[in-house]
């Protein structure tokens, strides 16, 4: 058993003199080095300083509004300035370190917020996050400073397809974001506008979307889409109906042809031909074609260019021009209209190389084959030329030279009707119809006495038919008296005879005054016509 109560000696004890260190002392290093690595990670991570124009900071907050691409974060505000021109703001933006490869020359910079326009809602994921902008990167040298996008660019970032080109006289209400579309569907957009070098026309740069690129091609057409198309022409009206959206903004429609194949479509760049609408686009472009000019008697009026030029209604050419001209020493007045023939439409049979196109309308001339104005419609009043065969008409040439070659004319079925017209008013208007109407006065006046007169007349028949129908009575009465005298001498002496001759005698003249009276009673015009004789009406 140990005895606890031994003492050592002092001199025996040894202290241990080495110092162990404190583990509280590696907290401050520990913190220095995570402090120092995140400096280092903060440096690290930041990229490039920017510095961004934009009209107004409607939506953008220091240190809270991002800056996105492909809606990934590469930058953030920090900070917001009047511009030293006092209209624009200036956003100073800290970029992150891969990001440089974004900031080029053509880098595009623009605010997202919720917009609501004809092509539909965009931006509405805004709403709730705030605005942001939004980055499209460009080609160019690295540059820091860049002005913003008033509105957001049509095309995004990662759109595949091809640009092209399209000129036209008539740009209308075509601007950036104008949809193109193929078949209702919408296919493309307008990207920008300009005038072109000579400042003749106006280029417009169009996106087509893969896969509908692959249907541009060498005779694609183009023209503007309005939604509603109405025209009125010659053959009448034609109304034609586009999407919903390109009546309300306008948009550009294309079409591919049928004699292009998949080895025809075109490169980016190509430059097309925008029409002003579907019926212009659809018009056959023929080589070899065939000028006059042509002379009208009459009024063209409801003839216009473009107006078609049929033989025995089939078209066969167009009118190019009409223009009005004096000559100042005859004070004559002429109305050329220059015609294009295009002999393509028509089909050869039994062709003949000798014989030239030219020298071919010749000979229909000389048949016979003349121009003349004809209504297209009875609608729109418009007129047409249409050529054909009146061989009895005679050629009346100008004396004038054209630089065309002229084509023999004839009046119209409507002048010719007019011409008949005036000469029947002429002939109407050179009758004298004063002394005419002098002459018919003074009929009527006689007619009107001549009625008078047979109406008294028949008032004196009705008074003598009175007098008639008195003498009858008085007639009976002595015809009853002479009879009752007869009686009172014998039969077979000579008085009793003449006595009964004298009575058939009366009572024959009674009769016929009787049937006389009669007459008369049914048909008392006859005492001014005379009787009518049997069977006649």
């Amino acid at each position: 058993m140990t005895d606890f109560n031994e003492t050592f000696d002092a001199d025996e004890v040894k202290l241990n003199k080495k110092t162990e260190l404190s583990l509280i002392w590696f907290l401050p290093v520990i913190a220095i080095l995570v402090s120092g690595w995140l400096i280092y990670k903060s440096f690290s991570e930041k990229g490039d300083v920017v510095t961004i124009s934009f009209p107004t900071a409607e939506g953008l907050d220091v240190d809270k509004t991002k800056i996105k691409y492909l809606d990934v974060e590469v930058g953030k505000v920090t900070a917001i300035n009047i511009n030293d021109d006092l209209k624009t703001i200036v956003v100073t933006a800290q970029m992150n370190a891969n990001s440089s490869n974004y900031l080029k020359e053509n880098t595009q910079f623009w605010v997202v917020r919720p917009q609501v326009g004809l092509g539909g809602i965009s931006g509405l994921g805004t709403l709730l996050s705030g605005a942001y902008i939004e980055l499209k990167p460009g080609l160019g040298e690295h540059i820091h400073d860049f002005k913003g996008l008033s509105n957001p660019p049509p095309l995004k970032a990662n759109a595949e397809g091809k640009k092209f080109i399209l000129e036209t006289n008539n740009l209308g209400s075509m601007k950036t974001g104008t949809p193109i579309n193929f078949h209702g569907i919408t296919v493309g957009e307008v990207l920008t506008h300009e005038l072109s070098a000579e400042a003749d026309a106006i280029r417009l740069t169009i996106f087509i979307h893969k896969p509908y690129d692959q249907f541009i091609r060498k005779n694609t057409r183009f023209w503007i889409d309005s939604g509603v198309d109405l025209s009125a022409s010659a053959d009448g009206f034609k109304v034609r109906t586009g999407p919903l959206i390109s009546l309300l903004s306008g948009g550009i429609a294309f079409r591919a042809s049928s004699e292009d194949s998949i080895e025809t479509i075109q490169p980016e760049d190509t430059v097309y031909r925008l029409y002003d609408n579907y019926e212009n686009s659809t018009e056959i472009t023929y080589k070899d074609t065939l000028h006059y000019v042509m002379y009208f008697n009459g009024s063209v009026r409801g003839l216009t260019e473009g107006a078609p030029v049929q033989l025995r209604g089939y078209p066969v050419g167009k009118v190019l021009s009409i223009s009005l001209e004096l000559d100042e020493k005859t004070a004559d007045i002429r109305i050329p209209v220059i015609v294009e023939l295009q002999p393509e439409r028509i089909k050869e049979v039994n062709p003949d190389v000798d014989v030239s196109p030219e020298e071919m309308v010749k000979q229909l001339i000389d048949k016979g084959l003349r121009a003349q104005l004809q209504t297209g419609s009875l609608l729109t009043g418009q007129l047409l030329v249409d050529l054909d065969f009146h061989p009895q008409s005679k050629i009346t040439l100008s004396s004038r030279q054209a630089f065309y070659p002229e084509f023999p004319t004839t009046a119209s079925s409507l002048d010719q009707f007019t011409h008949s017209a005036n000469i029947i008013m002429d002939k109407i208007a050179k009758l004298p119809l004063e002394n005419l109407t002098t002459e018919i006065n003074k009929t009527l006046q006689g007619l009107q006495g001549t009625t008078t007169a047979a109406t008294n007349t028949l008032n004196s028949v009705k008074g003598t038919m009175g007098t008639v129908d008195k003498t009858l009575n008085s007639a009976d009465k002595t015809l009853n008296t002479a009879q009752k005298a007869l009686s009172n001498f014998e039969a077979g002496a000579t008085t009793h005879y003449q006595l009964e001759q004298l009575l058939q005698e009366l009572t024959q003249a009674a009769s016929s005054v009787k049937q006389l009276t009669d007459y008369l009673a049914q048909h008392p015009e006859s005492v001014v016509s005379g009787k009518t004789e049997e069977g006649e009406k």
